[in-house]
């Protein structure tokens, strides 16, 4: 509570001061050089591609929409992707009390342990888990090729379809005019954090090339302990001393990223290859620690674009294909070696109908294997022949298809209970009725349409429609309508409406064999309807302020109900969730060396039959930062985050989760010595005992990273 409150004292310093610089910004030169160095450093104007498909300024897109600079990453310290959203108002990411502590991005009280709801796109580019609707597992990707990040918050099925449900957030990479020179760069801190990044650009080719390596590595902080798990109560059960808890979570990872892009007129190539060697399984892949299992996983995406902007008379054409390859491997200890565990007939782990209890001197070890492969092609045509009318069309199709192997020491096929002792040889189930997943594709088809109406001056209007069919389970329509009205010189007023769904994924259509899910293949979608109202105020010349007002009632709602009499539970369309809130976001260039930014965000997401409160999604955040040029080439960057007001599951008995406040602060001296960058960064300065939540079987809750440092430098050549 202590730490806590001196980040809520540091955060009430920032606000109460603000005050102070109405004169001296009313005094200041614009001219001036330093303030012309921070609007280099930063831009003037924010724009985003997301919202309609083609370019906008953000405060007139038809969208809640966030922009996050490459100069602004820097600026932060950020080393991932996940500490770049953390900064969104609205966004939270929080680590998955079901998928072996993966990355959730919960929006506006809407997640689950998998998080398909979140579409993430490299580049415009959909790169979805095809097993579980969401992101490649255990996801972490390195910030020093990153040009920008758009994310929208709220429905984008009618531009994207599938999976634009509670946001859009789509990651562009630098391409070769953002290089003006071979950079490497280094950096090394606490529980073993190295990474490493070389950007080069070659622009005397015909082609324009560019190409970008990163290595992001650690240990994981040790520290980072829980007083039991699921293996503690079989312990207690059986008599036996297998549990790994009390323990340290397993959070190292070791990512290899590259990037290898070409330019030439209308046509660019873009080459993605990402890979994650053995990455730790959090809590385990049931909530046992896991010290000897781990996950590896390759992706690769080629994506060749084409554009014309003068293709025919009013006219543009733009056309893409591209292939998306994923292979991944998990080797799970889901009990560890000297358990005894309680085993049905069918060999599966059952703690209702067991036939036998059996000791796994080598652990109860599952080693899953998938191949995804995606293919797509679609066109995407602007016309402007129509006075004060941009309408776009769109029409694709894309090729989805998973193949499994999989090995394992129980399960159908395996063993059936009746053993005392089942060793570490694992039997080979690939091709046989006893899979966790059979090989399975589906071929989706979109048509849409949208027009951009400029009524008049002030005045516009954004109408659009997205048609989806999908081979297996049917079609879905999905509209929007916005309107962005100029309502002052220094106020734009957004309203919008728009309707976005879910695919079922995979896994929630056709697992078989799983010990704890089991899929059903005559799933629906799921849906929500959004309505939104933005306001965006410039009080003063160098002062933004916006506020995003949200409700929305999401329909059909996929979740693993228990079967009777076993253990496992079957994917359902079990629940409607209604959800309403607002956001506040503020960026103020306090004066010529000072730029204060924060946001603050308030969401109720209800369950719809219960009336309870969703479970884990804070109900309040609190987001403020700083970026303050004390000297020339020096940028002291403080930040605070706060994460309250989380509820748990109807049933839980705990006291609510704790909130927590991290406090950071990053210092940057540009050319400390010729062509040579220097940065130190902190990290929950005051040491919070932050906690995220979990199970009950996890019964602290799981808790964030402790204090940490790391040291940065980087050189131009």
């Amino acid at each position: 509570m202590r730490h806590g409150l001196r980040g809520l004292s540091l955060a009430l310093v920032l606000i109460l001061f603000a005050p102070l610089g109405s004169r001296a910004i009313a005094e200041m030169d614009f001219s001036s050089p330093t303030v012309q160095e921070m609007r280099d450093f930063y831009g003037d104007e924010a724009f985003i591609t997301i919202a309609t498909g083609s370019r906008k300024p953000v405060y007139r897109a038809p969208a809640v929409a966030t922009v996050i600079t490459a100069a602004e990453i820097k600026a932060m310290g950020a080393r991932s992707l996940d500490e770049v959203l953390e900064t969104v108002a609205g966004l939270h990411v929080v680590p998955s009390a079901l998928n072996r502590l993966d990355s959730i991005y919960s929006i506006r009280g809407i997640h689950t342990g998998f998080n398909p709801h979140v579409l993430l796109l490299m580049n415009g580019v959909p790169f979805t888990n095809n097993f579980n609707g969401g992101r490649p597992i255990l996801f972490r990707l390195p910030v020093s090729n990153i040009s920008r990040v758009e994310v929208i918050r709220g429905p984008g099925s009618a531009v994207y379809g599938a999976d634009a449900f509670a946001g859009v957030i789509n990651i562009i990479t630098k391409d070769a005019t953002d290089i003006d020179y071979t950079e490497v760069g280094g950096r090394a801190g606490s529980f073993g954090n190295q990474d490493l990044w070389l950007q080069h650009a070659i622009k005397s080719w015909p082609w324009h090339l560019n190409f970008a390596l990163d290595l992001h590595r650690s240990d994981g902080d040790r520290h980072r302990k829980i007083d039991s798990d699921l293996q503690s109560a079989l312990d207690q059960e059986f008599g036996t001393n297998a549990s790994l808890a009390p323990g340290a979570l397993k959070t190292d990872f070791d990512v290899l990223n590259l990037h290898l892009n070409l330019e030439r007129g209308n046509w660019q190539i873009r080459n993605w290859y990402w890979q994650q060697d053995n990455a730790g399984q959090g809590a385990g892949g049931v909530q046992a620690l896991d010290a000897k299992g781990g996950h590896s996983e390759n992706l690769y995406l080629f994506d060749v674009e084409y554009k014309n902007a003068d293709v025919a008379d009013h006219w543009d054409l733009n056309a893409r294909a591209n292939y998306l390859y994923r292979k991944t491997n998990s080797r799970l200890y889901l009990f560890p070696p000297g358990a005894r565990i309680p085993i049905a007939e069918d060999g599966n782990v059952s703690f209702d109908s067991p036939v036998g209890n059996v000791l796994f001197p080598d652990g109860v070890i599952g080693n899953p294997i998938a191949r995804e492969d995606q293919i797509g092609f679609d066109i995407v045509s602007f016309y402007n022949g129509f006075s004060n009318h941009r309408l776009r069309f769109g029409t694709g199709i894309k090729y989805q298809s998973i193949s499994t192997e999989e090995y394992k020491n129980f399960g159908p096929g395996v063993i059936d209970g009746s053993e005392d002792i089942v060793g570490g040889a694992l039997v080979n189930v690939t091709g046989t009725p006893f899979i966790y997943l059979p090989d399975k594709s589906r071929t989706v088809f979109f048509l849409s349409v949208q027009d951009e109406w400029q009524i008049s001056r002030n005045w516009e209007v954004t109408t659009g429609v997205r048609f989806d069919h999908y081979s297996d389970f049917g079609k879905t329509i999905n509209p929007r309508i916005a309107l962005v009205w100029a309502t002052r010189h220094n106020l734009t007023t957004k309203l919008m409406y728009g309707r976005a769904f879910r695919a079922p994924s995979f896994s929630e259509q056709f697992a078989i064999n799983n010990p704890v899910i089991l899929g059903n293949p005559n799933l629906n979608p799921e849906t929500i309807d959004t309505v939104e109202l933005a306001l965006v105020y410039r009080p003063i010349f160098d002062m933004q302020i916006g506020l995003n007002l949200f409700g929305y009632k999401a329909n059909d709602l996929i979740e693993f109900i228990p079967d009777t009499g076993v253990d496992s539970s079957t994917a359902q369309n079990s629940r409607n969730q209604d959800g309403y809130g607002f956001e506040l976001e503020g960026m103020w260039d306090f004066s010529e060396t000072l730029r204060l930014r924060g946001n603050y965000a308030w969401q109720r997401s209800i369950d719809k039959d219960t009336r309870h409160r969703i479970p884990d999604a804070p109900g309040q955040q609190l987001y403020i930062s700083a970026d303050w040029q004390f000297l020339p080439q020096w940028l002291l960057h403080p930040q605070l985050n706060w994460v309250g007001s989380r509820k748990r599951a109807e049933g839980d008995l705990r006291e609510n989760i704790k909130d927590y406040t991290l406090v950071g602060v990053t210092l940057r001296r540009e050319e400390i010595l010729k062509n040579l960058d220097f940065a130190v960064a902190a990290r929950n300065i005051f040491d919070e005992d932050g906690r995220e939540p979990s199970t009950g079987i996890i019964g602290n809750d799981y808790p964030v990273e402790g204090r940490h440092f790391w040291g940065e430098l980087s050189y131009r050549f």
